[in-house]
């Protein structure tokens, strides 16, 4: 991270700078409305005595300012109610102001993809006429929300970019739980709640079934997506905490389940029986009464069980997490002590199956599960390293729709394409989430799991997690690829080109950028035309799995009579494209080219980004020309050597 100093003690960020290309990523959301308005301060500038938590706990608790972020700070109420994940994500003893160790640098951690990662930033914050613009505590000296959400704004790439998400997500990038979503509507609402009902149904658990104890453990939030009645001032897709859930007794003997909720916005917008002024504290005893609506703090209210389920669309539950790290079902209330977790990827052409209406199906990821007695098994898919999202799309416009099937078998030697024809023991159907969840009970022995995507060919990383209350064991099925069509027939030729892209000279990006024919051009001819796909184009690049570019090439017709040096790629359209870029090691195409000249255009998405590369380019020729030309066969090529072709 490049750091630099201002009066040689307080730190300055450089990557996350205090300027719009920290707050905006495509203007596509209201806040390109403050375009130039904004101006960064640190708190010592926007309050006397600044400090990161207010000595009263109640207002510690977010405050929505003007960024449509309400689903990340529901996460945030959560850490308030576990000390030890607050430490996690918020290391304490770091400098406050007025210490002499103070520099200006905070410290965050964030679960991503499987491990803890580390996000450091300055405290300069966005204002507007000297306040806070975003979110912050209900004190306005308190300022622990305001710079765990720049930070979170950093990982994501701007503040634009936490505009409108899913609170299963925060609850997980802060605490490394598993989340799930529930309908509150019935099966006939949406795709998205057959999902969660399905999975509610299969455990035979429901919101008003789960222990008092358990809903207090629980991080839980409400949400709604349309207009409600008797929330009017809501809108679409808000969403809010669910802070305390009691039983109380009425003076006629009736039971009544009632909830606490807080609103992010800070707002008390209900006008139900339970408002503060309700018709429906007159049926409990006043001291009763009392007592509870002592306990609401600003932006909160209360209502009973039955105005909840007509108000919300559906409630997001975390698994509570112990401070060994164990999970703790939602089900049953037992604790998950045993966990595995492992990597997988689907690959365009390899391991890209798709669903189970396609006969590649098989070729996708498999996975053996070993269960050494009967327990409860909570099994997680989560899809990362996804293709660069579309300009001016939605929070997650490119996440695959993924799904999870199990199924059982008596042993390791088994038929594959048998069992796979078989339905599955258990699964979670294809979703656009980018975690799916299946939680369920299984007896002692093996199941092979296979993650997938819906679409064949959908390109994408994921991590693979069990939970389980028994002892398990998880491990890759180890299988020989099926043997590649094109190469089932003919004669084939290898040829590898080794090259970089470097800043400044050769990293000139996608189509996307004015510098995209700055990238390195290898020549690719094609002398032989059988019929059908006889050309296949592999980029891989030459970085760890952690630190992947977002890589693509497009393929160019060189003219008759033209040099692929001249070629002009912003003049020209290509004749055969792998995109969109994809946070992938390797990718690759598999096509018909006519006979000609060719060039190849390998690229980051991004411009100014360094990494080498391995462009491997598998071409079918005649065999009177491979006898002719054996020297020439599985050639290696340097790139430098072509470096002239512009």
């Amino acid at each position: 991270m490049e750091t630099e100093t201002e009066n040689q003690s307080v730190f300055v960020d450089l990557d996350f700078p205090a300027d719009d290309s920290s707050v905006f990523c495509d203007y596509t959301t209201p806040l390109s409305k403050l375009l130039s308005d904004v101006t960064w301060l640190r708190p010592q500038e926007i309050c006397k005595q600044p400090q990161l938590f207010p000595d009263d706990p109640v207002q510690a608790h977010p405050k929505q300012g003007i960024l449509g972020d309400c689903w990340l700070l529901c996460a945030c109420s959560m850490l308030l109610k576990n000390q030890h994940l607050l430490n996690k994500v918020f290391p304490p003893e770091q400098p406050l102001w007025g210490d002499c160790a103070y520099h200006g640098e905070f410290r965050f951690r964030f679960w991503r993809n499987g491990h803890w990662i580390e996000v450091r930033v300055d405290d300069r914050l966005p204002c507007i006429n000297d306040t806070l613009c975003f979110s912050r505590c209900q004190s306005p000296r308190a300022f622990w929300v305001a710079l765990l959400e720049k930070a979170y704004a950093k990982l994501h790439g701007s503040y634009e970019r936490l505009w409108a998400g899913q609170v299963c997500e925060a609850v997980v990038d802060l605490s490394g739980t598993v989340a799930v979503r529930w309908s509150l509507k019935g099966a006939e609402s949406s795709q998205q709640s057959n999902d969660t009902q399905i999975q509610q149904t299969t455990n035979g658990t429901s919101l008003s079934q789960l222990s008092l104890e358990l809903k207090e453990r629980c991080a839980i939030s409400c949400c709604v997506h349309s207009a409600s009645m008797g929330v009017p001032e809501l809108g679409q897709f808000h969403a809010m905490s669910v802070v305390e859930w009691t039983n109380v007794t009425t003076t006629t003997g009736e039971q009544v389940e009632l909830i606490r909720i807080r609103n992010p916005w800070g707002r008390r917008s209900w006008a139900g029986l339970w408002r503060e002024s309700g018709s429906g504290w007159a049926s409990l005893e006043a001291s009763c009464a009392q007592a509870l609506l002592r306990r609401t703090a600003e932006g909160e209210f209360w209502m009973d069980v039955t105005e909840f389920q007509q108000e919300f669309d559906e409630v997001t539950v975390g698994y509570p997490i112990s401070v060994a790290g164990h999970l703790q079902s939602i089900y049953t209330g037992s604790f998950l002590t045993h966990s595995h977790q492992i990597r997988g990827r689907w690959v365009k052409g390899h391991s890209a199956g798709g669903c189970r209406n396609n006969s590649t199906f098989i070729s996708n990821p498999k996975f053996w599960l070993k269960v050494c007695e009967r327990g409860e098994v909570l099994l997680s898919l989560l899809q990362y390293g996804l293709p660069e999202p579309p300009a001016g799309g939605g929070t997650h416009p490119h996440l695959q729709a993924i799904a999870l099937h199990v199924w059982k078998v008596e042993k390791k030697h088994f038929n594959l394409v048998r069992t796979l024809n078989k339905p599955p023991l258990v699964s979670h159907i294809h979703a656009y989430d980018r975690e799916v969840v299946v939680d369920t009970h299984l007896n002692p022995g093996f199941y092979l799991l296979v993650p997938s995507t819906f679409l064949q060919g959908a390109e994408g990383r994921f991590l693979l997690r069990v939970h389980s209350s028994c002892s398990t064991s998880l491990s890759v099925m180890k299988s020989a690829p099926p043997p590649l069509q094109h190469c089932s027939e003919g004669e084939w030729e290898t040829i590898s080109s080794h090259g970089s892209w470097s800043v400044g000279s050769t990293a000139g990006g996608s189509r996307n950028f004015a510098t995209h024919g700055h990238n390195p051009l290898i020549p690719l001819t094609v002398s032989y035309d059988p019929g059908g796909n006889n050309v296949r184009v592999t980029l891989r690049q030459n970085r760890p799995e952690n630190a992947l570019h977002a890589i693509g090439f497009h393929i160019y017709k060189v003219p008759a009579g033209g040099s692929g040096s001249l070629l002009t790629p912003g003049s020209m359209c290509p004749v055969v494209s792998c995109v969109p870029h994809a946070h992938s090691k390797e990718v690759s195409v598999f096509c018909h080219l006519l006979p000609g000249e060719y060039v190849v255009i390998p690229s980051t998405y991004q411009p100014e980004l360094s990494a080498h590369f391995t462009l491997t380019l598998l071409r079918r020729i005649h065999r009177k020309a491979m006898q002719s030309e054996e020297l020439l066969g599985h050639a290696v090529q340097e790139v430098s050597c072509i470096s002239v072709m512009r």
